[in-house]
């Protein structure tokens, strides 16, 4: 199936940025909690603020990307800033400059997302849209496959101490750098001009079944806790720290070989179907984390969590482009940032019931998906023909 060379390229700049983010990410919630010293409900609270942090400029950066029709300008913006952010790891690895880190570095992330996707939209095929877009996932996560790997051989070759971190920071902002290095030589698309839209306007003029699908997007969100959980979860099963890694890899790992895969499906049957089958996957992983006391059953979770993850993080994106062709951008950010700003009580919510008993935070999830999917087939479209 054929691709835009431009797809690729973009591909390659996220897969350079997560191979950084990822080395780092991976060993984040352990390390917050068992090397730093921080409470799971701080875990909790900083997870919940990184996604809403992450979520907080998509609305208004789809929006002045539609606005002023520019898309590469305020993409090469977001990737700078998150590889700036990474340079506070190299001053300090305190409890507060963790978390300053982990929620300023989701700033440039949500403010690069929303045009970056609206780029990728416009340079697909729309017949293979999603598969433009799960390819893009699939190098996006294989830089997320290869980044837990190299940390996990810089832990087993350093050891688990303050200066081999340090060294494992430093290693992942190279990449980083040259990330940015790379999008410099993509051409741009830019779009249609929209300077006489205001935010308001922008909002009134959006199509009614975009915003019918923020009901269930939004009910799915509120279960939809930091990723972080898992690992806690596969660390009290017996995994360490350097396992655990490990563990993120595979996840990653799935998510590269699935993307693809459910993007070409999804162009095939529709993509709500495939909508749906993510937030029914997402509620059978929980039940499975209630019930999960042993190595080989955290390792199956951990590689459905990687399908769902290839639904969620991209056939989303395509869904939006479907149903909002106008304005791609502005649609993809308010979806964001709708998400994104659920996603803080969602974890802030699973933090401090994880204090009681983590079965508790599974099984509410569990519910919010299964209200999610009810919602969709009431108010979503629910193939190409109704959108």
């Amino acid at each position: 199936m054929k691709l835009h060379p431009d797809i690729l390229k973009l591909g390659f700049v996220s897969f350079l940025t997560d191979l950084s983010s990822e080395m780092i990410f991976s060993v984040f919630a352990v390390f917050f909690t068992s090397v730093a010293g921080a409470s799971s409900a701080l875990l909790g609270l900083i997870e919940g603020l990184a996604d809403f942090s992450a979520s907080s400029l998509n609305y208004f950066s789809g929006w002045l990307s539609d606005r002023t029709g520019q898309r590469k300008v305020f993409v090469i913006a977001g990737y700078g800033f998150s590889t700036l952010a990474k340079t506070i790891l190299l001053i300090t690895s305190s409890i507060i400059g963790l978390s300053i880190f982990r929620i300023i570095e989701r700033l440039g992330k949500g403010f690069r997302g929303p045009p970056r996707d609206a780029w990728l939209s416009s340079i697909a095929d729309p017949a293979n849209r999603g598969f433009s877009f799960g390819v893009h996932k699939a190098l996006d996560k294989a830089g997320a496959v290869i980044g837990p790997l190299v940390a996990y051989g810089l832990l087993l070759k350093l050891g688990e101490s303050a200066a081999s971190y340090k060294t494992l920071f430093l290693v992942a902002f190279i990449p980083a750098v040259l990330s940015v290095a790379m999008l410099m030589l993509v051409k741009d698309k830019p779009s249609k001009p929209r300077q006489r839209e205001s935010i308001s306007q922008n909002w009134q003029l959006l199509s009614p079944n975009f915003k019918r699908y923020l009901i269930p997007a939004g009910t799915f969100a509120l279960g939809y806790y930091s990723l972080g959980f898992l690992l806690l979860k596969a660390h009290q099963v017996g995994f360490s720290i350097k396992d655990t890694v490990l563990l993120y890899a595979l996840f990653n790992g799935v998510c590269v070989v699935a993307a693809p895969i459910v993007g070409w499906l999804g162009d095939k049957i529709g993509r709500s179907h495939i909508i749906l089958l993510g937030y029914l996957l997402y509620g059978a992983i929980n039940i499975g984390l209630i019930f999960a006391h042993t190595y080989w059953q955290m390792i199956i979770l951990f590689a459905f969590y990687g399908v769902f993850y290839a639904i969620e993080e991209a056939q989303a994106k395509a869904f939006i482009a479907d149903l909002e062709p106008e304005r791609r951008a502005t649609a993809i950010g308010i979806y964001n940032f709708v998400t994104g700003a659920l996603y803080l009580p969602a974890s802030l919510i699973a933090g401090a019931l994880w204090l009681a008993t983590p079965n508790i935070a599974f099984g509410l999830a569990t519910a919010l998906s299964l209200l999610a999917m009810a919602l969709f087939l009431r108010y979503a479209p629910m193939n190409k023909n109704e959108i």
